[in-house]
């Protein structure tokens, strides 16, 4: 029998539990253990406790306690030895604690994965079965002759995605499994200055050289004077609420309003099928007749269709813009109201989906909540299934052949919104396409259907027509359901040809969108315009560079991915330099807008700046730096394209600057490396001169009464961009501010929109 001080000896003893905050202990200073602790407030981090082992279960979930005894999930003990195994037997598969002190809970999915893959391998690799496994860099002979071993053609996140991603990014959102390209290591010196520059230091000593800090410091400095006005511009924004609508639901001049309303029947209602277009003119004119008489519902629906088409409405200066922005922003508000309110069978109907549907379409455009839109989009389908959008009219009590049509119309519409809302919240479909037979509109010109037709004979599919756009982008609607679908897949199954599949069938899709252009007149009075061309290629051809997201950055290590890398650079380049622009309204939708238009536009700039800073890479490794920059020389102008683009959408009322910044480091990576200078200086002076022009950008809208929030403001952003100690920090807690180094630091802060939001 043991005696009680080896029976204590052979007790684990448990590690003491740490008081201070993860934040102070990762910095290893002091903390008061307070909640938040004064070392946060004064660096204005996110101050968060982990909490003792007795009271997270997660630490536990990896083994299980039987009697006071420890042991593993298959029954041994711990510490135990292991089990003899012959050299012909696998190697037994022995679970590991997912979760240890070092682990955050947000982790735990990432460390559960990485050890099924490495018990998976062990399996393979003992039974002989090990070719093609997943974390071989190299494809093995049989996926190259096309063998079934598709296995090695599953895309892997890479560590430093996992690294970085999960523990800095702190939003309360789930951004999905398929944003991968945050792991592609050619960004690597990008991301390291960006936590730097936010007070989130990785732990990288490469910006602590004495011209990289001061650099790194003075773009901090900016960076936080450029949220402050970005704050400041925004408080004398409309309020998200109808507080007078006798005022709010003003309509504006007859003039410039029919001139809108006619800009959104030219563009947006052709891929959009909202509404009748004899009846909405009937209703408009009747709301300038009798103004007094109108309903509510109908008041929303035209100012609505007015707003969408001052988007690309020309106001002349950009305080008109800004303004007529405001009345917009008041109009979608008050929808928002109006469908946000108790159920009633006034908003049950056809007119209340068409008010729903039109709002969503104004939210993107004026990024107002656009990253929420997919929230929404569920009680939009919702409705639609609630009177019975999803049944085709045939299977349900007759009804006029012009109702039948509006509801086949106005649920492609819906579909439409539901698929594009789901690509860029990377968020499962809100339906499936077996939960509906609503077969598709007919051919027909709006024209040639009233409340008295019987009869409708459709035109053949060769024939443009008011419909034939719709039409055009429903063919292609199962192929991008199933794109979404695949990319928020829980499973690690998938296989490269999914992809390949999928990629062909929008690519024959956008061949067919030119043979529809090519065989129709564009001189005739209702065919199509540039701007269609333009607006159908961006809606499809948008969900080509997410798609191969997973492949493309894996192509430096895997040559059997380099279509994923030629197929998104082309998709992205096609998306960034549309074609012929007739009067540049299709330019002026992608200065403005939010939404789906502006997350196109995010997924472009990422595998373009991928792309430039491999190739330049690559170059300077096989030693042809010098010899050939056709290539290299093109991409890089498109990303000045690009920085230029950023530069317009803030001037005409973005307050996001980070896109414009991660460009500009972008470039200076890439001429760091062309003129052989440090890259890490070379960054954080783009960073810094980014972010300087951006701040006096925000300053002038300011100085113009965009957003004037008092002198003692003004002078706080008028002052010098050097950087300084104190002062700064209080200037933010006196403002409200909120922070920025734990909440909004991840890879998409670099594109995210704060226009509204």
């Amino acid at each position: 029998m043991q005696s009680q001080t080896e029976q204590q000896s052979t007790i684990r003893r448990r590690r003491r539990p740490a008081l201070s905050c993860r934040e102070c202990r990762r910095r290893k200073i002091k903390c008061d253990h307070n909640k938040p602790c004064a070392q946060c407030v004064r660096h204005n981090a996110q101050c968060f406790y982990k909490p003792f082992a007795d009271k997270d279960p997660t630490r536990r979930r990896g083994l299980q306690s039987t009697g006071g005894s420890r042991v593993r999930d298959d029954g041994s003990p711990v510490g135990s030895r292991p089990t003899t195994v012959s050299a012909a037997s696998p190697p037994p598969t022995v679970p590991i604690p997912l979760v240890t002190p070092e682990h955050t809970p947000d982790q735990i999915p990432i460390l559960r994965d990485i050890l099924q893959r490495i018990q998976k391998l062990e399996t393979l690799s003992a039974s002989g079965s090990g070719k093609g496994n997943h974390s071989s860099p190299k494809a093995s002979p049989e996926a190259a002759q096309g063998e079934p071993a598709q296995r090695s053609l599953t895309p892997q996140p890479l560590a430093a995605a996992q690294g970085w991603q999960s523990v800095m990014n702190n939003k309360p959102r789930d951004w999905g499994r398929s944003r991968w390209v945050g792991g592609a290591p050619e960004f690597t010196a990008i991301i390291t200055c960006y936590s730097e520059i936010m007070g989130r230091g990785t732990g990288d000593t490469s910006y602590h050289s004495p011209e990289a800090a001061v650099l790194v410091s003075q773009a901090g400095h900016l960076l936080r004077k450029s949220k402050i006005g970005a704050k400041s511009i925004k408080v004398d924004r409309p309020a998200p609420r109808l507080n007078s609508p006798g005022v709010v639901l003003t309509l504006p001049p007859r003039e410039t309003a029919d001139a809108k309303a006619r800009l959104y029947f030219a563009a947006f209602e052709s891929t959009h099928r909202i509404l009748h277009v004899p009846t909405f003119w009937t209703e408009y004119q009747r709301c300038w007749d009798h103004p007094d008489s109108i309903t509510a519902d109908l008041r929303l629906k035209v100012l609505l269709v007015i707003g969408i088409g001052s988007s690309l409405y020309d106001h002349g200066d950009v305080t008109a813009t800004h303004r007529n922005t405001e009345s917009v922003q008041q109009w979608i508000c008050a929808a928002q109201t109006w469908i946000s309110g108790p159920v009633e069978k006034d908003r049950l109907d056809i007119t209340g989906l068409q008010i729903h549907c039109l709002t969503m379409l104004a939210r993107q455009l004026f990024a107002i909540g656009g990253d929420t839109v997919w929230v929404s989009m569920g009680s939009l389908v919702h409705g639609a299934m609630q009177i019975g959008l999803h049944r085709d009219p045939k299977h349900l009590p007759a009804m006029p052949v012009l109702q039948a049509e509006l509801r086949r119309r106005l649920w492609a519409t819906i579909l439409e919104l539901v698929v594009q809302s789901s690509l860029d919240a990377w968020m499962p479909l809100r339906i499936s396409l077996d939960e509906f037979n609503t077969e598709h509109p007919s051919n027909i010109n709006d024209d040639e259907i009233e409340e008295s037709t019987t009869v409708l004979r459709s035109h053949p599919r060769d024939r443009f027509t008011s419909t034939s756009m719709q039409l055009a982008m429903l063919d292609s609607l199962s192929t991008r359901f199933r794109v979404v679908q695949l990319l928020n897949d829980l499973q690690s199954n998938r296989s490269y040809n999914q992809f390949l599949t999928l990629t062909s069938e929008l690519t024959s899709a956008l061949q067919a969108y030119t043979t529809l252009f090519t065989r129709t007149n564009s001189n005739e009075s209702n065919g199509p315009t540039p701007f269609h061309r333009n607006l159908l290629d961006y809606l499809a051809r948008r969900f080509i560079v997410p798609l191969h997201f997973p492949y493309s950055h894996q192509a430096r290590t895997n040559p059997m991915f380099h279509y994923s890398v030629k197929v998104s650079l082309d998709a992205a380049l096609a998306l960034v330099s549309p074609g012929l622009d007739d009067g540049g309204m299709f330019a002026r939708l992608m200065a403005i807008s939010g939404g789906l238009f502006r997350e196109g536009i995010r997924s472009a700039t990422a595998a373009i700046s991928l792309e430039l800073l491999a190739h330049v890479e690559t170059q300077r490794r096989d030693g042809s730096l010098q010899r050939t920059s056709q290539w290299r020389d093109f991409l890089k102008q498109v990303v000045r394209d690009l920085a230029a683009l950023s530069e317009e959408r803030i001037r005409k009322g973005e307050t996001n600057v980070k896109s414009h910044m991660f460009l500009s480091m972008v470039l200076a990576h890439v001429e760091a490396i062309e003129e052989d200078k440090p890259v890490e200086v070379a960054v954080a002076r783009a960073a810094r001169d980014s972010l300087e022009m951006s701040e006096r950008w925000l300053s002038s809208r300011m100085m113009e009464g965009l957003g004037f929030v008092g002198h003692e403001m003004r002078a706080g952003l008028g002052g010098s961009s050097s950087s300084g100690e104190g002062g700064i920090m209080d200037e933010i807690d006196g403002f409200g501010f909120e922070g920025f180094s734990g909440e909004e630091f991840a890879w998409e802060t670099f594109f995210a929109d704060g226009r509204f939001g």
